[in-house]
């Protein structure tokens, strides 16, 4: 596939993880349902956050953060304030979303991970869960 395809395509996944029935099976593999696209399991997210030290004050980049898991669920659970990249659109508009009807700190821009377009030390802490899948 090149480029455009594989984008077309997590744009249709993302449009899948939204169904009732995925979200059922989500919250019974990773113990809730942000639209994983991945196999990062709560428990794993919340060990990552004490692991980086997340809390109020601190800012973390979720680089390919499709539709938000784990970023938006560590900046509810530590306080603090994250920046979510991604390129499929949908994953994107499904994070902006979510990020807003649960009040979270945070925002969602449009990035690569292989070209980002932040300045060195601008973040606390990066996170890059199933990405290199």
């Amino acid at each position: 596939m090149d480029e455009y395809e594989v984008i077309a395509s997590h744009n249709d996944w993302y449009r899948m993880v939204e169904t009732a029935p995925f979200r059922r099976v989500e919250r019974r593999v990773i113990g809730c349902d942000y639209g994983a696209a991945g196999s990062t399991t709560r428990a794993q997210a919340d060990l990552l956050g004490r692991l980086l030290e997340l809390r109020p004050g601190k800012t973390f980049l979720d680089v390919g953060s499709g539709a938000g898991w784990p970023g938006i669920y560590l900046a509810a659970t530590t306080g603090a304030q994250v920046l979510l990249t991604d390129i499929p659109e949908e994953g994107r508009r499904i994070a902006s979303r979510r990020l807003r009807h649960q009040g979270i700190d945070g925002s969602v821009v449009a990035a690569s991970g292989a070209a980002l377009p932040f300045r060195d030390s601008t973040f606390d802490a990066v996170t890059h869960t199933d990405v290199l899948c």
